[in-house]
């Protein structure tokens, strides 16, 4: 029976639209989600949105509309971005979901009658923005939120508590028994040493100076807080507490599903000690891993609406297709680091990667492979020299490169190692010179076994990309002449498969750019969003 994945990104909050490093995020998991599908695990890939809260009222006042319209606009938006950039999610939870609202509604009654929750009321400097609260002293004199460095306001106000203490020691226990529980390790540490250590405040859980929330069943002028609401998304979108459970219970409760949420820096905190604390309370078993994205950023910091710093994937897509946007978000930075967008990095890959190592290996092969033997890939003749065992050894070396680093979630590592075989690939086209083969009748074997080698390692290299190249995989497919049964990832080890297949050439599969003339393009799609914010 095959393994199970279950993925999830962080919900996102639905206050503007979305831009290329909410992409980001989603793609880098569509990616690891259709790797594990490819590979014949059951896996299930969430995304979402975030609905609720004082920011979303306050935007949708400004704007003349109720909040659920304001939210109901933006996130048709994410939709959109998610079917340009081919992401195969599952299932799209909103917490203004029925499904949703019902069971965060039956969680809270549960941990109030637990004890976990106790009704009390909080005096502290509250962040809007980012819908924390935080201490005199986190704040400064000046009085600043230190997440976002905008300013905190006081609030005093009745609200309903997570009692967090009770919970600290087996959420310790936890860390230490799961050691990639937090990856990377380095926020680990920062989660003990600067929230843990000093002594865990409790939580609030509920607020009464706004409205558009999920309300307290058992005190309707609260509504639930924002992180009881948000975290708790990823077991209602399973089915938990609801009549149909079975998505629930098939995930969730198999303790061979591997669970894996991938958020950004700015919300570890909440994943990796409250949400273990809440599924602690209700009995639920933990996820495996929370792994911390870093970000996409632009030249002058984190993509941010207010500061029009942000480049919309539309644009990008229409002009370069999908697969290379994707391309890029996986091969520029390395997943868990943070990383800048410009366009010089952006062609430069296209250039580099896609049309001089990937489209360059697929053209040559392919037209000498009509040219020597009039279209028909050559038989396996097993390794007539060195580099032919060279090539044939890498191939199921990167095989096994990649699925070890995929599996540890190091994405990028992984595809570095295919495109590495790519050029490896190149390289053996120069070592074996079969323009110089073909001239000597005595050495047609060589030059057969030269096609057939280079003919399966783009056959390895268009499987092993298929999670990115969501359109160009079957391209080379295509080219190589290879029918639906073969388009499997379990026939990726299977040397000479190919052999007798027809080949048909196609269109370039990445033409080169011209770069000067498309950084200058890409230039201008980062000017509009600055021109539209200083407007």
């Amino acid at each position: 029976m095959a393994k199970k994945f279950y993925i999830t990104t962080p919900i996102y909050y639905p206050s503007a639209s979305p831009h290329l490093g909410h992409a980001y995020c989603t793609t880098m998991c569509d990616v690891i989600a259709r790797g594990k599908r490819m590979r014949g695990f059951e896996t299930f890939f969430l995304t979402g949105t975030d609905e609720h809260g004082e920011k979303i009222q306050k935007n949708a006042a400004a704007k003349g509309i109720t909040p659920q319209q304001f939210v109901d606009e933006v996130v048709v938006r994410f939709k959109d971005l998610w079917k340009a950039m081919y992401i195969s999610n599952d299932d799209f939870i909103r917490t203004t979901d029925k499904r949703h609202v019902d069971t965060v509604q039956k969680i809270f009654s549960t941990m109030l009658e637990k004890g976990d929750i106790y009704l009390s009321s909080y005096s502290g400097w509250y962040c809007v923005h980012e819908e924390s609260y935080w201490t005199e002293t986190q704040v400064g004199p000046e009085h600043i939120c230190p997440e976002c460095g905008r300013p905190v306001e006081l609030k005093d106000e009745p609200a309903y508590f997570y009692h967090c203490g009770q919970h600290v020691d087996a959420l310790l226990d936890y860390y230490d028994k799961n050691p990639s529980f937090i990856t990377p390790e380095s926020r680990k540490n920062e989660m003990v040493n600067t929230f843990i250590k000093p002594g865990l405040s409790d939580l609030c859980v509920s607020r009464t100076s706004f409205d558009w929330g999920i309300q307290v069943v058992e005190d309707p002028k609260h509504v639930v807080y924002v992180w009881l609401d948000a975290l708790t998304n990823y077991i209602t979108a399973l089915g938990y507490l609801q009549e149909d459970d079975s998505r629930f219970q098939n995930f969730w409760q198999d303790p061979e599903c591997e669970i894996v949420h991938v958020i950004g820096a700015d919300i570890t905190r909440f994943h990796t000690i409250y949400w273990p604390m809440f599924l602690e309370s209700l009995g639920l078993r933990k996820p495996n891993r929370v792994f911390v994205h870093g970000l996409l950023m632009m030249k002058d910091g984190k993509m941010s609406k207010s500061k029009g710093n942000t480049i919309s994937a539309y644009p990008l897509i229409e002009r370069y297709g999908v697969d290379a946007v994707r391309y890029y978000m996986v091969s520029e930075v390395p997943f868990g680091s943070d990383g800048v967008f410009t366009p010089e990095q952006f062609v430069m890959r296209i250039n580099q990667d896609l049309a001089n190592n990937v489209g360059n290996l697929l053209n040559r092969t392919v037209s000498m492979i009509q040219k020597y033997f009039d279209g028909t890939i050559p038989e396996d003749h097993g390794d007539l020299c060195e580099i032919d065992a060279e090539l044939r050894s890498l191939c199921d070396k990167t095989v096994v490169a990649y699925e070890t680093l995929n599996d540890d979630l190091r994405v990028t590592e992984a595809y570095e190692k295919v495109m590495d075989l790519v050029s490896r690939a190149n390289k053996y086209i120069e070592e074996s010179a079969p323009w110089a083969l073909a001239k000597d009748p005595e050495k047609k074997a060589q030059l057969e076994s030269v096609m057939c080698h280079l003919a399966h390692v783009l056959y390895v290299a268009g499987m092993l990309l298929k999670p990115i190249f969501v359109t160009k995989s079957d391209k080379i497919f295509d080219q190589l002449g290879v029918p639906a049964e073969l388009r499997c990832y379990e026939k990726v080890r299977e040397f000479g498969l190919l052999g007798g297949l027809k080949v048909c050439k196609g269109d370039q599969l990445f033409p080169r750019l011209d770069a000067e003339a498309e950084i200058k393009a890409i230039a201008e799609m980062m000017a509009a969003p600055k021109e539209k914010a200083a407007a």
